[in-house]
């Protein structure tokens, strides 16, 4: 079966984790004028891509599959436990955990692999989205390069639709900015396949502060 052809399933639309209704605080962005065109949207994802939350999430990816495949549960363990902590606001949190476990839930019932199964022998929490990910792609043998890049393409599609719903820019200009964001997830990528926990940190503080001031924006249309 080609690589390709699971991870086009879980990281879809269709797949049943909910990542339609989470902005990832780009709504609050929106209603304070830092996402106003084409332009500040390419450059605030970009920035998450190379130095923000995708950074990490890709780092933990690449950590959490390896374990897997080492079949080293302390290893996962930490990277579970790392991935929840590293989630700096309540939105944040909610917003991986609850498609970790909506995650989780979807393929045990659909695509079972033995790595899922064990998971709560290593960590019993909930489970971060990335984590989640890493563990069923592990399970099922997929290429760590093509996950990673997948993953990442996933994830800048998800806001490029948030952005598109909240009418900071059109259908098209959503594809531009998705096509101008791919040789940084290319390099994002290839970056996480050989880094470690040690490489974890970001510097996308507006992002964060997004994020924080999200949960208290008075009329809203997403989860974060």
């Amino acid at each position: 079966m080609s690589a390709h052809l699971p991870l086009m399933i879980w990281l879809s639309p269709s797949f049943p984790v909910g990542a339609f209704a989470y902005s990832h605080g780009l709504e609050w962005a929106f209603e304070a004028g830092d996402l106003h065109d084409a332009d500040s949207l390419h450059d605030w994802l970009g920035a998450l891509v190379t130095h923000g939350s995708l950074h990490n999430d890709l780092i933990l990816f690449a950590a959490a599959f390896r374990a897997v495949r080492a079949a080293d549960g302390a290893a996962l363990r930490e990277v579970a436990e790392l991935a929840l902590a590293l989630a700096n606001s309540t939105e944040r949190r909610l917003e991986t955990v609850t498609q970790g476990n909506a995650f989780v839930a979807a393929v045990k019932a659909s695509w079972p692999c033995r790595p899922i199964d064990d998971l709560p022998a290593a960590w019993d929490g909930e489970v971060a989205y990335p984590v989640a990910v890493a563990v069923a792609a592990a399970g099922h043998d997929l290429p760590l390069p093509a996950c990673l890049e997948t993953y990442g393409l996933a994830f800048v599609a998800n806001l490029v639709s948030a952005a598109v719903r909240l009418g900071v820019i059109g259908q098209t200009d959503g594809q531009k900015v998705t096509a101008a964001l791919v040789p940084g997830l290319h390099a994002a990528a290839a970056g996480a396949e050989g880094a470690t926990l040690d490489d974890l940190g970001g510097c996308a503080l507006r992002s964060d502060i997004a994020s924080l001031r999200h949960e208290t924006q008075y009329s809203r249309l997403f989860r974060s």
